[in-house]
């Protein structure tokens, strides 16, 4: 059995790590209001932008010069934006993207790896260490976007990745993250960026909805394309950021509780220790006198 000395050092440690702990979910509980604010605001105008864009994609563009985000080419390049976190004590949230990725070149992009034509765009430092680590070619250009999230520096990045495919240097582009639901659930999506795929259900928008041009097509698509693509690549950090909030909130939740479980177990193990200590005093001091009495 533990003497009272190591079990009291480590209920003085137990209780500093829960402190640790329990200030970590209120500045994470803190963040997560904000990053939620902000993600459910954006939602709605992002998710009607992507509608609009996939309308228009479904139309006929062969005579427009900007179908450029629309084409869709033989898959011999692929680049894969991996949204992480910079930090971790956030459960499961870095491993579940770092399995998305590895399993979406598995099953799609397997033959495209092995050829060492698979790029990992990481956003997050820990993506970036993780991948760094494995033979894949990375672009770190944009791994520290969280130190400074904002719709501008994201605009860099969506300029960086519509260049690059217009370019022809990659072929396709996907996004892979954590898609905020609520404090305890995220949801791992994998998204394709480019090129832009057409609604699921193009024939039926087709008939109904008649968008009017002013002042022409091609000038409002200039302006419309890359927009709606930057919201889509911004909601997709807003939502990883509020998951990243969420489930830190949520790891040291728990961790605060299984501390108090800790300390539970300690607090009794120190409680019989120093009875066991103090009977065994007892006894020693009735044996003596028990001694004394023969004598």
């Amino acid at each position: 059995m533990a003497n009272l000395k190591e079990v009291k050092g480590r209920i003085t440690s137990v209780m500093s790590t829960q402190q640790i702990t329990k200030a970590m979910k209120m500045v994470a509980a803190a963040k997560l209001r904000k990053s939620q604010d902000r993600i459910t605001q954006m939602r709605p105008f992002a998710q009607k932008l992507s509608s609009i864009l996939q309308n228009i994609s479904s139309a006929q563009t062969d005579n427009l010069s900007d179908a450029w985000y629309s084409q869709v080419r033989e898959e011999k390049k692929v680049l894969i934006v991996a949204v992480s976190s910079d930090r971790g004590l956030c459960g499961s949230f870095n491993s579940n993207i770092f399995k998305g990725v590895l399993k979406l070149i598995a099953d799609k992009y397997q033959a495209q790896f092995d050829k060492g034509n698979v790029t990992i765009l990481p956003v997050g430092r820990k993506a970036s260490e993780f991948f760094a680590k494995r033979k894949v070619g990375l672009v770190t250009d944009y791994s520290s976007m969280f130190s400074h999230l904002s719709f501008e520096e994201t605009s860099k990045m969506g300029e960086f990745l519509m260049n690059e495919f217009k370019a022809g240097r990659y072929d396709k582009i996907e996004i892979v993250y954590n898609e905020f639901k609520n404090v305890a659930t995220q949801i791992l999506r994998t998204e394709q960026f480019l090129p832009v795929l057409p609604s699921s259900d193009a024939g039926k928008k087709s008939t109904e909805i008649d968008y009017i041009y002013q002042p022409d097509r091609g000038e409002i698509l200039t302006g419309l394309i890359p927009k709606s693509l930057k919201v889509q690549l911004f909601k997709a950090l807003l939502d990883s950021n509020a998951s990243e909030n969420g489930a830190r909130m949520t790891a040291m939740d728990k961790a605060t509780e299984n501390a108090g479980e800790l300390l539970k177990e300690l607090k009794l193990t120190y409680n019989r220790t120093r009875q066991a200590a103090i009977t065994k005093e007892i006894l020693e001091i009735v044996a003596g006198a028990e001694a004394l009495k023969s004598a």
